[in-house]
């Protein structure tokens, strides 16, 4: 879906620039112009393709039908929904601003942040072919189990109130909305596309000199791994490699079928299991460009939780995997 992208990064970087496609220069510049890309077109796309759903349906409905059923559910198909969604962490981000605009609880809406970076189909499909069956199923129960049970916590500490203000007048303008449904269903299309274009346009002016940042942050960290360093200190099994490793992880950028030969490589080097899918969930689940994006839209004090939900949810998940296998 998103391969005209990289023919775009492909043309931009080996062709118009002449960059030598073995350089480590040149990959960064093509990370940073795929990425930076393939965002700005998700947050002009899906936020206004949601902003139309949200001007020709009831989201009143759709809320209590989340609100309405067991709290699970809600969580349950965040978590779902962003495991079959092909994105990394940052490209997630817009579909998060998409859900808070539709007034969708935040609790789900971050069951979705946390999991759709750590899942998708295509690092299962290389996961069940070069680490067997087991370590996907660990790896794809701990991933929706990290997102559930992330939904869960951050509905408990009540995250809906730690949002940016842009994000709170989203959320709260999608509830005052609600009270003049009966109005907001009988808007003529071109109405819906006027009002859609102007959430896009708005949205999009005031994030997008943060996309270039952090994904040009993300581009130079993108690729490195120091696998070396990681067998010869983190290899002994210790229980203290767990969260080094889920430390180490977070700084660095990359997507999970990036990260699917690297970790087999780990494996063979003799890290263990837990140890590695720690290292995997971290890398790929969250990021420093991750959290500059959600500065825009989370105080700082969700994304001081959220940092930590990540580093004791992924060390745990380490260490009880390491006592399993």
């Amino acid at each position: 879906m998103f391969i005209v992208f990289t023919r775009f990064a492909n043309w931009l970087t080996y062709t118009i620039l002449n960059l030598d496609p073995t350089t480590k220069i040149a990959d960064a510049v093509h990370f940073f112009i795929e990425d930076t890309s393939k965002i700005f077109v998700l947050i002009l796309v899906m936020i206004y393709l949601i902003a139309i759903l949200r001007a020709s349906m009831n989201m009143e409905r759709v809320r209590d039908t989340l609100q309405g059923r067991s709290k699970w559910f809600g969580y349950s198909a965040g978590s779902l929904f962003g495991a079959i969604t092909p994105f990394c962490s940052c490209s997630s981000i817009p579909m998060f601003l998409g859900f808070t605009a539709a007034g969708i609880p935040t609790g789900v809406t971050l069951s979705f942040l946390i999991t759709s970076p750590l899942l998708n189909e295509v690092a299962i499909v290389l996961l069940g072919s070069l680490l067997g069956l087991k370590f996907t199923i660990t790896y794809l129960i701990a991933g929706i189990s990290v997102g559930i049970l992330g939904g869960i916590f951050f509905d408990k500490i009540g995250a809906d109130k730690m949002l940016q203000p842009m994000a709170q007048k989203l959320y709260e303008g999608e509830h005052k909305k609600v009270e003049t449904d009966s109005v907001t269903l009988k808007l003529s299309l071109k109405d819906r596309h006027n009002f859609a274009k102007k959430e896009a346009i708005e949205i999009f002016s005031r994030i997008w000199k943060w996309v270039l940042l952090g994904v040009g942050i993300g581009a130079g960290l993108h690729g490195f791994v120091p696998q070396s360093w990681i067998i010869h200190h983190l290899g002994d099994g210790a229980w203290w490699t767990v969260p080094s490793a889920v430390l180490l992880g977070i700084p660095l950028y990359s997507n999970a079928s990036g990260m699917i030969p690297i970790i087999e490589t780990l494996l063979l080097k003799g890290l263990p299991v837990g140890t590695s899918l720690a290292f995997m969930l971290s890398t790929v689940g969250a990021s420093f460009p991750e959290f500059l994006m959600l500065k825009q839209v989370l105080k700082p004090r969700l994304l001081v939780y959220l940092f930590g939900y990540f580093l004791i949810a992924f060390t745990f998940i380490g260490l009880l995997i390491n006592m399993l296998f």
